[in-house]
């Protein structure tokens, strides 16, 4: 491809698929250490149990063994901190309680770590955990998010009623008058069922301790390394950061469940210095399962007030969050400042009032997890909005449209501005793309055949790019949400890129190229994209919330301008013109006017070869660095359009189409952009369909802890898609105009599914996940 074609926009191969498919990709558990040593955890089979005692003195003497750790190790160890502080609505803190590295005087939910055993092998540490002998005291576990609520049992001694925090956003009276007095109102009560992350590669971790200067190194599969160096040195372990390194290499997957500071890594890290050689731990399935920070679990009770035109007068919304057995790194941020915020949707609903109340259960940690707050807002908007339709006799799509946001900015009434959008033009195409016109004849065929029809929609908005940093503190956060970008071109022209955006699987290697190479006009092939490493890049706040591109890649895009003012400064002295003179274009530097050029590798050659340079004007070299906080959020937006067929004998469900327009401002790369919405597609699908993960009421195990019990989407439980993402609204508040894209599938697609299956069995409501079981059981409860 031509440079002077420009790389923006374009669907460029993505540069880092060659090691992958050759399998020349380095992932944390294919690193070997000089004197490696392994890792296995013991795990509690309970949910919630006293530990009386442990006896560890066999497994010591079994063979191989190099160490035996429990939670007395760690006593004197700072507990896995939580990165959002959150307030309740009489002003008191959240309860915190210390999240220990293993489990001391209580364990807390089926799978929490009791004891560390590393030996000489695997299976010499796994064996020795099976002579260790645990004294339970089992106690009542606390499991059903709807009733942990002074449920009796307390799973923590601070939080005797099992609640963290009880936190609010909008006016109560305000809201609760104005449902009182409208002319009519929905209501509906549902769960927000939970998920259970499985990316392909499950969590790991390596770490080594050198003796020589005290320093430690940290292989893991996370999605954010200078987070996890920050939270282990600063909060846990009291180690330097000058002395820990953590390298993310490449990583398998991660949708959220990568983020957070865990156990293990922590535990293995600390132990690598007793042990003195170095610890690999690499989670299997069941453990991934049973440990993994779970996703969503919300029950919700929500009341849609409107006049009898259907223009929305009112949103009152209550959720109990289930935050599991301890404070996650986010969880406390994701049911509040990720959720509620997003409750305005795209309608100008003029009163919102919403209280979380925060949960503690004996089960495992929830946290982000794929849209992080943004699917279960949407889920309850769009649910919401599609019942209050057919209470009234509106068709869907029009009472959207009598409440779609038509002036930008707009400010809601549950604390954002969204800079732009138009949201109608995207419910318009959306309808041209699934032929809605098309589908009453397509019902009636369906209902020929002696099956069931629907349509539904779903039009989504989410706040991406996590911003800005002085805000998110004022609400919170404990940490910056900026992000670092460093720009080092080399004397022959070539360049590298050091981000503090982490790639797993998204494609920065190339997209982040192809803005770089498109700004300096210079082969894609010339530029090297390096992250995930703290030891290389300045700093970083890691990847979520899809934020790379409009944080990270603005941070790259600044420290390009720098480079590209210094180059000008540079390219003015070889022509013998005032630096204000010289423009730069297509990979030249000109004077103004004039025939007068040179080219950007003969700028970065002179950079770094000073020969008749003015070094008492300009320091030598041509890299530059640079972070960039967001003043707002971005705010992707689309419609989703689900066409289903419903076997009514069965209560088998299948999407016979699926339509996803999404405005993400300006395109980078198209080809990845749709990837990534296909992704994202495949994963709110799974949870409207399929996933559901399940403990038992009574003993708190989980049900669902194997693919044998937790249904996964297969291929042929996904349609052909049809995707558009090529005409949005730019943002207004980055250079490059972008709004992210990673999340929208999975923040759109269950309301639409669900609304789909409610309209061919008319039916108000339908739990999800709508397997053929659940579908049979509501439509028998609608015949009765």
């Amino acid at each position: 491809m031509n440079a002077r074609q420009g790389f923006i926009g374009q669907p460029v191969q993505r540069k880092e698929d060659a090691r992958f498919l050759t399998g020349r990709g380095q992932y944390t558990d294919d690193m070997i250490q000089h004197g490696q040593t392994y890792a296995y955890f013991l795990r509690s089979p309970y949910a919630h149990a006293r530990i009386k005692g442990i006896a560890i003195d066999a497994a010591k003497a079994a063979p191989g063994v190099l160490g035996v750790y429990t939670g007395a190790d760690f006593r004197d160890v700072g507990g896995l901190p939580c990165g959002w502080l959150i307030t309740s609505v009489d002003g008191t803190p959240m309860k915190e309680p210390k999240h220990p590295i293993l489990c001391d005087d209580k364990a807390l939910y089926v799978g929490d770590a009791v004891a560390l055993v590393v030996a000489e092998t695997y299976a010499q540490a796994k064996e020795a955990a099976a002579l260790i002998e645990v004294d339970y005291d089992e106690l009542v576990p606390v499991v059903d998010t709807a009733r942990a609520k002074n449920a009796g049992s307390s799973v923590h001694e601070s939080a005797p009623d099992n609640v963290c925090y009880t936190w609010t956003i909008g006016d109560r009276a305000d809201v609760d008058a104005a449902v009182a007095a409208a002319p009519h109102v929905s209501k509906l009560s549902f769960r927000n069922n939970r998920l259970i992350p499985n990316a392909i590669e499950p969590r790991c971790a390596n770490a080594v301790y050198n003796p020589s200067d005290e320093s430690y190194t940290l292989h893991v599969a996370n999605q954010n390394p200078h987070v996890e160096r920050l939270l282990m040195c600063a909060f846990v372990l009291g180690i330097p950061e000058h002395k820990m390194r953590v390298v993310a290499p490449d990583v398998g997957g991660g949708f959220g469940s990568k983020i957070f500071l865990y156990a293990e890594e922590t535990a293995i890290t600390w132990a690598s210095k007793h042990v003195g050689r170095p610890i690999k731990w690499t989670a299997d399935r069941s453990e991934a399962f049973l440990t993994d920070a779970h996703g969503r679990d919300h029950v919700t009770t929500a009341e849609l007030a409107t006049d009898k035109d259907g223009r929305f007068l009112a949103l009152r919304v209550h959720t109990t969050a289930n935050l599991g057995a301890y404070l996650s790194t986010f969880a406390s941020s994701v049911p509040t400042i990720l959720y509620a915020t997003l409750l305005a949707g795209q309608y100008a609903t003029p009163k919102i009032f919403c209280e979380v109340i925060g949960v503690f259960t004996n089960t495992a940690p929830v946290d982000a997890y794929r849209g992080a707050g943004r699917p279960e807002a949407t889920y309850v908007v769009e649910r919401m909005v599609e019942t209050a339709a057919r209470d009234l006799g509106i068709d869907p799509a029009e009472i959207r449209r009598r409440n779609f946001i038509k002036t930008f900015p707009y400010a809601t009434p549950v604390g954002l501005t969204y800079d732009t959008g138009d949201f109608d033009t995207m419910l318009t195409r959306g309808q041209e793309l699934a032929d809605g016109a098309g589908f009453a004849a397509r019902r009636a065929a369906s209902e020929a055949k002696g099956l069931k029809r629907g349509l539904g929609y779903s039009a989504y908005i989410e706040a991406c790019g996590l911003a800005p940093s002085n805000i998110a503190g004022a609400l919170g956060a404990r940490a910056g949400l900026f992000e670092a970008g460093e720009v080092r071109v080399h004397p022959t022209g070539k360049v590298t890129v050091f981000t503090g955006s982490h790639s797993h699987g998204q494609g920065h290697e190339t997209t982040f190229a192809q803005i770089v190479a498109d700004k300096l006009g210079i082969p894609l092939d010339d530029v090297n994209i390096e992250h995930g490493d703290t030891a290389k890049v300045l700093f970083g706040m890691g990847t979520y919330g899809s934020r790379s591109l409009s944080v990270g890649g603005t941070a790259i895009v600044k420290a390009v301008d720098k480079v590209i003012a210094k180059g000008k400064k540079i390219a003015a002295h070889l022509m013998e013109a005032a630096d204000t003179d010289v423009e730069f274009e297509d990979g030249v530097f000109k004077v103004a006017g004039t025939d007068k050029s040179v080219p950007f590798a003969s700028v970065s050659l002179t950079a770094y070869v000073p020969h008749n340079y003015p070094l008492d004007k300009l320091e030598p070299g041509l890299n530059e660095n640079a972070f960039y906080d967001p003043t707002n959020f971005t705010y992707p937006s689309g419609t989703y359009i689900c066409e289903v067929e419903v076997d009514p004998l069965t209560g088998v469900v299948r999407i016979e189409r699926f339509t996803a327009v999404d405005d993400f401002g300006n395109i980078v790369n198209p080809m990845i952009v749709e990837g990534q919405v296909h992704g994202g597609l495949a994963q709110g699908i799974g949870q409207a369909l399929l996933e559901h993960g399940q403990y038992d009421t009574d003993s708190g195990q989980l049900l669902t802890g194997s693919y044998m019990d937790y249904a996964m989407p297969r291929a042929d439980d996904l349609p052909h898609f049809v995707v558009e993402t090529s005409k949005g609204t730019p943002c207004t508040h980055n250079p490059l105009g972008v709004k992210g894209c990673g999340e929208a599938g999975a923040i759109g697609s269950p309301p639409a599914v669900i609304n789909a299956i409610c309209d061919a069995l008319g039916l108000r409501d339908m739990p999800m996940p709508a397997t053929p079981h659940t579908v049979w059981q509501a439509m028998q409860s609608r015949a009765r």
